[in-house]
């Protein structure tokens, strides 16, 4: 589990998520992400919020520097 420390703070139904908690991707996750449908970034969006345990939303609400950090930390897992 690796922490990513948002610089922009997200509210979301009353909760601040400040920080996020991303596991290792399984194949698992990218099935779930492709039954779900939907474009590329949905997709990723679907992923992200399985691997952080988070709704989707949260990650809607994040500022794009924060994303850019997420999908560093995705991407660090793969290599």
């Amino acid at each position: 589990m690796e922490t990513i420390t948002l610089d922009y703070p997200v509210e979301h139904k009353g909760q601040t998520y400040a920080e996020l908690h991303m596991r290792r991707p399984r194949v698992g996750d990218m099935v779930l992400g492709d039954k779900r449908g939907g474009t590329d970034l949905e997709k990723e969006l679907i992923l992200f919020a399985t691997l952080c345990e988070v709704p989707p939303a949260v990650l809607e609400g994040l500022d794009m520097k924060d994303y850019r950090k997420v999908q560093e930390r995705y991407t660090g897992f793969l290599s």
